[in-house]
């Protein structure tokens, strides 16, 4: 790929991507009253971070098995503790034990 080629890709995805963005702020003029579009709007962002870090959880070890260990621990010490950096070393600990589990059977 050259460098006009490029900056032509580069300039179709920023213009797209501004009007993603822009269109929503220059077609809403009032504040929103419904309560549906409310509630529906404020769960946006966790769900579109659950839908990209979900799959990516069971596929980040290379074993599903883990990574399901793993992301099994998170979660549940996530329900307890709200502390990222604890649910970090919990879910790390306990694709570790697994892989040496594994390895030894």
């Amino acid at each position: 790929m050259d460098t006009k080629e490029f900056l032509i890709y580069l300039l179709i995805m920023a213009g797209s991507t501004y009007l993603v963005r822009a269109i929503p702020f220059a077609l809403m003029r009032k504040k929103l009253k419904n309560r549906f579009a409310i509630s529906f709007l404020y769960y946006i962002p966790y769900t579109v971070l659950a839908a990209m870090t979900f799959p990516a959880a069971l596929y980040a070890t290379g074993n599903v098995l883990s990574a399901s260990v793993g992301l099994a621990a998170a979660i549940v010490v996530s329900l307890k503790s709200k502390s990222l950096t604890i649910v970090a070393v919990t879910a790390c600990v306990g694709v570790l034990l697994t892989e040496c589990i594994i390895a030894f059977l």
